[in-house]
């Protein structure tokens, strides 16, 4: 045939009844015709290799930290043990690596630091080790005793009047729980509170408003500060005995009725003035209540019936 020659090199394959003709084509290979060089083939196992090797470094420095460091706790080496478990934490992301026994030296170390009087740190240490993994019952046991004595170290202090070493002693309390309140706030608040009562009965005594006067006194509920009222306390009150005695006496107006009750009146003008009104007006109406009236006794007013 014509040109047959042409197509003579190429072979050819049956299709329908007709002649399809295989070519090969420069640009077309088979999926199996690359293959990687030596040299490729020889990078790659180096750089598997390599990483290899960093990891078993990585995983014996780690096991060696971990012997260390229990070396560390053994033999009462607390800084170091601290020093230890920092750099274990470095390598905590290590695929089986073991974690580092942390507990004995956090233990150990918050229990040295409470016994040196370091409240602040011990509490912080014993914190972190109660809500670790490495955490026992007794960690939190421990804590929770730590923080009670530390709470009424400091209240007793307070209540002796010392404001200053209470909230020295309290402050620590704030380490390891977040959001806490700060205990200075409230102590300092009943503490002002109790000062500016005294301060008002020794305003109304010099006034010679007695039933204001112990209304203020009544107010103060600190022990220290109801032992630094207790002259003017007993001042007041004589006060008033004295003023029931003239309630009894002849005066400008001659012989009086009867009074009423002192402790009868006293305690209804408490009452009133606790409840928020003047001291004049309590006066009159317990007078008033009791069955009273109030004259003009000398000096002073009383509730006579």
């Amino acid at each position: 045939m014509p040109g047959s020659g042409a197509l003579s090199d190429h072979p050819t394959l049956p299709v329908d009844g007709g002649l399809l003709t295989r070519v090969k084509h420069p640009l077309v290979s088979s999926p199996l015709a690359y293959r990687p060089s030596r040299w490729t083939r020889v990078g790659l196992v180096a750089v598997l290799a390599g990483v290899a090797m960093v990891y078993a470094a990585l995983l014996g420095w780690q096991r060696q930290l971990s012997a260390q460091l229990q070396q560390a706790v053994i033999s009462g080496r607390i800084e170091d043990c601290l020093r230890l478990s920092d750099q274990g934490k470095t390598l905590a992301w290590l695929p089986g690596a073991r974690p580092l026994e942390v507990g004995p030296c956090l233990r150990e170390t918050a229990s040295r630091r409470w016994r040196n009087g370091e409240w602040a740190a011990a509490l912080r240490l014993q914190h972190q080790l109660a809500e670790s993994a490495a955490g026992v019952p007794d960690d939190r046991q421990r804590l929770a005793a730590w923080r009670a004595e530390r709470r009424r170290h400091g209240l007793a202090l307070f209540q002796s009047g010392d404001l200053a070493g209470a909230l020295a002693a309290l402050a620590p309390l704030q380490e390891g729980e977040a959001g806490a309140e700060s205990p200075e706030r409230p102590l300092r608040q009943i503490w002002e509170r109790n000062r500016q009562q005294q301060q008002r009965a020794e305003r109304l005594a010099q006034q010679a408003r007695w039933w204001e006067a112990l209304d203020a006194l009544n107010r103060i509920d600190h022990p220290w500060w109801r032992g630094q009222i207790a002259p003017l306390r007993r001042r007041v009150e004589a006060r008033l005995a004295q003023q029931a005695e003239q309630d009894h006496g002849p005066d400008s107006h001659g012989e009086l009725p009867d009074s009423v009750p002192l402790d009868q009146l006293d305690a209804a003008v408490r009452k009133r003035i606790s409840a928020g009104m003047g001291e004049w007006q309590a006066f009159e109406q317990g007078c008033r209540e009791l069955g009273g009236r109030v004259v003009e006794a000398g000096p002073e007013s009383a509730c006579q019936r």
